[in-house]
């Protein structure tokens, strides 16, 4: 297929994104274009303009931020993978950095255009969720930073405006918190068919509270918050992820119907729950 036709300008700064952001209302910012560009070739989305920002290095980079780790938006999924810092203060990032498509991918795609682009089946969505992280969105009228739980708004939809530009990520550092990301998938490379992140914390050898993030269990991805009520209540892990599925609704397609994926999301969240915890 071929997309529509587009005019193209290259952002030399974030604010010089904005600006020609500003001029087309219909326009679109390009970072690593696996998500965008398919679209464009099916034509489900025709902007009148591509804004490549591929070249804004100022918004690149992963460094420490009091007890958080900020990522700057264009850090590519590899960069995230590897990186020692994120490794050690916040590694559920970096581990699921290292499980998003293939090297390609890993190569070009950016964790910002992944969480701004809203697709529920990605991975680092319910991770962002999970982690309770923040994220700075920047237009004309300057920054502002949005929490995860109010950031993804709808199936490809989030709180980045017509004219604004997500330019940074703050993760919490984990310290000995315990963590975990496991996904299905029909085949290597695929999106997930079902994934849960789970980051908990233990108190007297037990859990103590737990935030479990949902992948492809709706419209957005998911906090399975009768789940963790239970474990804040003193639930067995066996007995809350019976609750993991209340307030989904889960797709049916062609990788599994809506039945299989309420069933899969409590046995990947048993699996998530107890890695986790043993960690």
């Amino acid at each position: 297929m071929i997309p529509a036709a587009f005019d193209y300008e290259v952002a030399e700064s974030a604010e010089h994104a904005i600006a020609l952001l500003g001029e087309r209302e219909d326009a679109k910012l390009l970072a690593g274009g696996h998500s965008l560009l398919p679209a464009m070739k099916l034509r489900l989305a025709r902007p009148s303009a591509l804004i490549d920002i591929g070249r804004v290095s100022e918004l690149s980079y992963i460094r420490e931020d009091g007890d958080h780790i900020a990522i700057g938006a264009l850090t590519r999924h590899r960069e995230v993978r590897d990186n020692a810092l994120l490794r050690a203060q916040c590694p559920i990032v970096s581990h699921t950095a290292g499980l998003i498509g293939d090297p390609q991918v890993r190569h070009r795609g950016t964790i910002g255009g992944s969480l701004a682009h809203g697709d529920p089946a990605s991975d680092l969505p319910a991770v962002i969720l999970a982690l309770e992280a923040e994220l700075v969105v920047r237009g004309s009228g300057g920054e502002r930073t949005v929490p995860a739980s109010e950031f993804f708004t709808g199936v490809f939809q989030t709180a980045v405006g017509p004219a604004e530009l997500l330019t940074e990520i703050r993760v919490p550092k984990l310290g000995s918190t315990g963590w975990s990301y496991v996904k299905m998938s029909r085949r290597a490379q695929d999106w997930a068919t079902v994934a849960v992140a789970a980051v908990v914390e233990r108190s007297n050898g037990s859990l103590g509270k737990a935030a479990i993030g949902l992948t492809n269990m709706g419209g957005t991805p998911l906090r399975a918050t009768a789940a963790e009520e239970a474990i804040a209540g003193g639930s067995s892990i066996e007995d809350a992820v019976k609750l993991i599925p209340q307030g989904t609704d889960p797709p049916s397609d062609h990788a599994a119907s809506s039945d299989f994926r309420l069933h899969l999301s409590t046995v990947l969240g048993r699996r998530a729950l107890e890695e986790a915890a043993a960690r």
